[in-house]
């Protein structure tokens, strides 16, 4: 993997002030020609040149498909549109607002419904959101400090005093975090992203002891508990066709037991909660 993103930190540190140099960022973010854009927007190239040096100003209409045939995330869709001087077409509120009732409500279904397995629901920088019963159990021993809202799962993970102690492949689990954290920071150029990236490479965490074998299927995850090792593959959960921008970001994470071991332990531990 390579872990330098100083290219994506260049890219996130400057401030594009007009409609085209947020296009053109976004473009050379995905790696596209602007013929290759131009001919899956469906327009000349020399139009979408045009936009991108400010010799022609985009419609809503234009920004909109543009920013969806780049895959551009919703929230950053919305500063596309007011730099075209267009007002903000999606909406953002908090998972508090009454309009989101239904949302939240549905997150808790899909935690309650995934017991006795843990599962736990995410926002854009990892903050926990919601978690279900099973995950409380797993967080035994746990430093208070990290615990503390914003609850960062990676920052849980990779400190020395958080589960850390307790992975029993911490290097290999770590990796595949740090490679996941590494495509969406090189997808968004999310400032707050990269900063964890950063942060989380500090740790003293060791290397991948070897490579992935090659009939493995997942990278898994192995948490000691007690005296028994519980092996886990996890499972990412987006909902499909968000609208809004705080739905768009919410990211469930389900851990399934990749052993019948733990698959029995779970099941005893939930009788007990």
């Amino acid at each position: 993997m390579n872990t330098n993103v100083s290219s994506i930190n260049a890219a996130a540190g400057a401030q594009p002030v007009r409609i085209g140099d947020y296009l053109r960022q976004w473009r050379q973010r995905r790696r596209l020609s602007q013929l290759d854009l131009a001919l899956d927007a469906e327009i000349s190239a020399r139009h979408l040149s045009f936009v991108e040096t400010g010799r022609a100003s985009p419609s809503r209409e234009m920004v909109l498909r543009l920013a969806e045939r780049l895959d551009v995330p919703l929230r950053e869709r919305n500063v596309l549109l007011v730099a075209a001087g267009f007002a903000p077409a999606f909406p953002q509120r908090s998972l508090d607002d009454p309009a989101l009732a239904s949302v939240r409500a549905a997150v808790d279904q899909v935690l309650a419904a995934h017991e006795p397995n843990p599962a736990l629901a995410v926002d854009r920088h990892w903050n926990l959101v919601s978690a279900n019963r099973m995950v409380a159990p797993m967080l035994d021993g746990v430093a208070p400090h990290l615990l503390a809202p914003p609850l960062n799962v990676l920052r849980l993970s990779f400190h020395p005093e958080g589960l850390a102690a307790r992975t029993a492949n911490l290097g290999e689990w770590c990796a595949h975090l740090l490679e996941r954290l590494h495509r969406q920071c090189e997808t968004s150029a999310d400032p707050k992203l990269i900063a964890l990236y950063e942060e989380l490479r500090t740790y003293p965490v060791p290397a991948r002891a070897a490579p992935i074998a090659p009939d493995a299927v997942a990278v898994p995850f192995r948490l000691r508990l007690g005296d028994e090792v519980l092996s886990f593959i996890s499972t990412t959960m987006v909902f499909g066709t968000p609208i809004d921008v705080t739905l768009s970001e919410i990211a469930i994470e389900t851990f399934f037991p990749a052993d019948a071991i733990t698959g029995t332990r779970l099941r005893e531990l939930a009788a007990r909660l």
